[in-house]
């Protein structure tokens, strides 16, 4: 039997030029989910085109970091931003105010629950949660994150890994194992191999190639692949001092290629909707 894989868009309403290759991506290419920013400048172009795309599964993609400033007012979420209301730009923060206590949970169920009712009104149905830069790898975001999934039967949560050596691999390797069985034990449905995060804004051909020989070489039967695609002269994107190669993202997704690949390591596109399905699998080959 084929493994299952689903290709996420991350970051839809960051731009309209993000949107609109998010889209793409998916009508002529190999995306078959996309996770929508709630404090995107462009989330109501993405609203709009997600209703006009069915076939495409929605997520949210909830946000503790980041240019966009939050939906609630500073007041109402005292840990979470500076002096300023805004969001720090790195986990890294996110981090250190876990460390040191000064991070509040309530403040991140008042935001991410803000957060996610924006993305349930828009009217799709909403298959999965995740976070920008990954920020529910820490524990007491991660448990606010499974505690909205469940309370919107929401089913699915995405679980990040890192292949890449060195501090911030291994402490990824080891926050995924802790989230995985939290979110295990409270039945939410997690794919059991993943690539994304070491490949962020540099997921051209040759490392899609790369990525997907490593879930390959793998024994589970579903895996997520996140990337980040828009169009390569979208304006918009100046803003964002990230280094990413977004054009490259989408030319990579869009490649003809890029389907038969995905076929000859032995998976099928799918989306997190198809995850009770080869949940079991993935199961018995942890026992």
């Amino acid at each position: 039997m084929s493994r299952l894989l689903i290709v996420t868009a991350d970051d839809l309403g960051l731009t309209v030029g993000v949107n609109r290759a998010v889209r793409r991506a998916h009508l002529d290419g190999v995306v078959t989910a996309t996770s929508l920013l709630a404090v995107g400048r462009a989330f109501d172009d993405a609203a709009t085109m997600l209703r006009a795309t069915p076939t495409l599964e929605l997520g949210a993609h909830l946000a503790l970091v980041g240019e966009d400033p939050p939906l609630l007012a500073p007041r109402e979420i005292p840990t979470l931003v500076d002096r300023h209301g805004a969001f720090p730009l790195s986990y890294r923060a996110v981090v250190a105010r876990g460390l040191t206590g000064r991070l509040d949970p309530d403040d991140v169920r008042r935001e991410l629950g803000a957060q996610l009712e924006r993305v349930v009104g828009v009217g799709v149905p909403v298959t999965h949660l995740d976070t920008h830069q990954h920020t529910h790898l820490w524990p007491a975001v991660g448990d606010v994150v499974a505690d909205l999934a469940r309370a919107h039967g929401i089913g699915a949560v995405r679980l990040p890994r890192s292949r890449a050596r060195g501090p911030i691999g291994l402490g990824v390797q080891t926050l995924s194992r802790h989230t995985a069985r939290r979110l295990r034990r409270l039945g939410l449905h997690l794919p059991a191999d993943y690539a994304g995060l070491d490949e962020a804004g540099a997921l051209d051909a040759s490392r899609l190639a790369g990525a997907l020989a490593a879930l390959r070489d793998g024994a589970a039967h579903s895996a997520e692949i996140n990337a980040h695609p828009s169009e390569p002269d979208d304006p918009d994107l100046g803003r964002f001092d990230w280094g990413y190669r977004w054009g490259d993202e989408l030319a990579a997704l869009t490649d003809p290629a890029a389907r038969d690949a995905i076929e000859a390591a032995g998976y099928r596109l799918g989306g997190f909707t198809d995850l009770a399905g080869v949940t079991r699998h993935d199961e018995r080959g942890r026992r």
